[in-house]
C-alpha cells in the first residue's frame, strides 16, 4: 500500500527530504532501486574502495541517514549490487546453455561466464580495480556463488565441485588467458575431462 501522508514505511515521521524523495509505488522499493542504481553507477567509476556512504546517499539524492534506514551499509551495499549483476549475468548464461548437455555443459558454462561477466561493467570493476580486496573478501564468503555453480552446471549438489567451477571462473577472470579461443582449449582440456568422468561414475 501507498503511504502518501507524513508516515514513511517504518510508520515514523517523513521529514521534507523524504516527502519530495519519492513519489508513487511502494516507498521502499523505490527508495532501495535508487539507492542500488547510485551505488552501482559509482562503483564502476571508482571501484568498491573508492566509493563512500556519503557519495552514495548524494548520487541518490538522499540522505545518509536515509541510506542506512532502506539499504543498510557499505558492506550490504556492495553485495546486493554484486548480487543484481550476478543474476544478470546468470539469466544471460541459462539462455546461452540451452542447447548444451553433461560436461559439454559445463564447459560451455563457464566460457559464457567469462564472456557475460566481462560485459557487466560492474562485475568489471571488481575484477580489475586496483584495490581489490573488498571483491576478494566478499567473494571468499559468498555462498550463492557455488549455488550458481550448481545451476548454471546442472551437476549434483556437491559444494566442493560447484566451488571449484566458480574458482576456475575466478581464475580466468583474475588472469586471462591470450583470447577466447585459448579459454576453450584450455577448459576443454582440463575441466570437461573431470565432469565426464565423473557423469560416467
Amino acid at each position: 500500500m501507498v503511504r502518501q501522508n507524513n508516515e514513511d514505511v517504518s510508520g515514523g515521521a517523513v521529514d521534507t527530504e523524504q516527502a519530495d524523495w519519492l513519489t508513487g509505488g511502494s516507498r521502499r522499493v523505490l527508495a532501495v532501486e535508487r539507492i542500488h542504481a547510485a551505488a552501482a553507477d559509482l562503483i564502476r567509476e571508482q571501484g568498491i574502495d573508492g566509493v563512500s556512504v556519503d557519495e552514495v546517499a548524494a548520487r541518490a539524492g538522499c540522505s545518509r541517514a536515509t541510506l542506512y534506514r532502506y539499504a543498510g551499509g557499505k558492506r550490504t551495499l556492495v553485495e546486493a549490487v554484486m548480487s543484481r549483476a550476478a543474476d544478470s549475468v546468470a539469466d544471460h548464461v541459462e539462455q546461452a546453455l540451452e542447447p548444451f548437455e553433461d560436461s559439454e555443459r559445463i564447459v560451455e558454462a563457464i566460457l559464457a561466464s567469462l564472456v557475460a561477466i566481462r560485459a557487466e561493467p560492474t562485475l568489471v570493476q571488481w575484477f580489475t580495480g586496483v584495490h581489490p580486496r573488498s571483491t576478494d573478501e566478499y567473494l571468499a564468503r559468498a555462498p550463492e556463488l557455488g549455488r550458481v555453480a550448481i545451476s548454471l552446471t546442472r551437476i549434483a549438489p556437491d559444494e566442493e565441485a560447484a566451488g571449484w567451477i566458480v574458482r576456475v571462473v575466478l581464475a580466468l577472470l583474475t588472469w586471462p588467458l591470450p583470447d577466447a579461443a585459448a579459454e576453450r582449449r584450455t577448459v576443454e582440456r582440463f575441466v570437461e575431462p573431470i565432469f565426464r568422468i565423473r557423469a560416467a561414475s
